[in-house]
């Protein structure tokens, strides 16, 4: 296991963690042995999951607060175990345990993993007594407007996360290989963001090992986008941390909300446009969608419940 050294001023960078470039004197190897017999401190902790697209990033950044709370965006260890299928599962607790480490006196560990990572949500919930998780997500059209902007890219990622779906939370459409081939790009995007509303509705429903209700809170990310202050009151108070109303005031109009989560680059105004082939395409699609769901019983998109 690999570690590497980063400023606790640091953290709250544009970049994931996964993706940070530090020098060679910055990088420890470390044995799995030692890694498991490492008996680590901990602060509390609570997981950011995501439906992808729904301002997570700019979540955790947000969170991030020394001394008071630690935010971690996209550990890539958390990814490598993902990577291994199934082979590393049993090193999660340990794993778990060395992110939660306080770095300045942290009441809470904010860990936002990759939305890749949602199969190891019971293993991870369970790794430490008394951790909790924000849900956060979407609408439909919000989801599709994002994979769509990322362009033949983002298409292609919409396909891979409906095959990573059906891997672990699928269900039984009632589609052969045939038509399964023949849906647009954007519908099966969509089936991909209705497996992923599902297995987050499992486990609020308690139909999945080791985790309760009263762990889980919903975000939308809309949500946020609109009541930022709020927002970071009422996450921080979900997490067991403390923000006083006047810095989450600071927080929330922070030059952080001026550019770009993931890449820090200053937005310039908003430059989409509107085609209405896609907008006809994205009705339709959503109208499918919204067909699927009242079949599955369940309340769809999940209800914002955090504040």
């Amino acid at each position: 296991m690999e570690f590497i050294r980063i400023a606790r001023d640091d953290f709250d960078a544009p970049a994931f963690l996964a993706d940070r470039q530090v020098s060679p004197s910055d990088r420890l190897t470390v044995s799995w042995e030692n890694v498991e017999a490492y008996g680590a401190e901990t602060s509390r902790i609570c997981f950011i999951f995501h439906t992808a697209f729904c301002r997570s990033t700019l979540l955790v950044r947000a969170l991030d607060n020394p001394g008071s709370a630690l935010g971690l965006s996209e550990p890539g260890i958390i990814a490598s175990i993902v990577n291994a299928r199934g082979a590393a599962d049993h090193l999660i607790r340990p794993l778990v345990a060395l992110l939660a480490r306080p770095h300045a006196n942290e009441a809470v560990a904010f860990i936002k993993p990759t939305n890749h990572a949602n199969r190891l949500m019971p293993a991870l919930l369970g790794a430490l007594p008394g951790s909790r998780a924000i849900l956060m997500t979407n609408s439909l059209p919000q989801f599709l407007r994002a994979v769509a902007r990322k362009g033949l890219m983002g298409r292609r990622w919409g396909r891979q996360l409906l095959l990573e779906m059906q891997s672990y939370a699928g269900v039984d459409l009632g589609m052969d290989a045939r038509e399964t081939f023949c849906m647009t790009d954007m519908q099966a995007a969509g089936i991909a963001w209705f497996l992923a509303q599902r297995w987050f509705a499992l486990h609020l429903a308690g139909q999945v090992r080791n985790v309760s209700k009263d762990r889980l809170s919903v975000l939308d990310g809309d949500r946020f986008d609109g009541e930022r202050a709020r927002t970071l009151k009422a996450a921080n108070a979900f997490a067991g941390a403390r923000i006083s109303e006047e810095d989450a005031i600071a927080r929330a109009n922070s030059p952080l909300f001026a550019s770009h989560a993931k890449s820090g680059v200053v937005y310039a105004g908003d430059n989409t446009s509107s085609d209405p082939r896609f907008e006809e395409e994205l009705e339709q699609v959503g109208q499918w969608i919204g067909a699927i769901i009242e079949q599955s019983g369940l309340d769809l998109p999940l209800r914002h419940e955090l504040f």
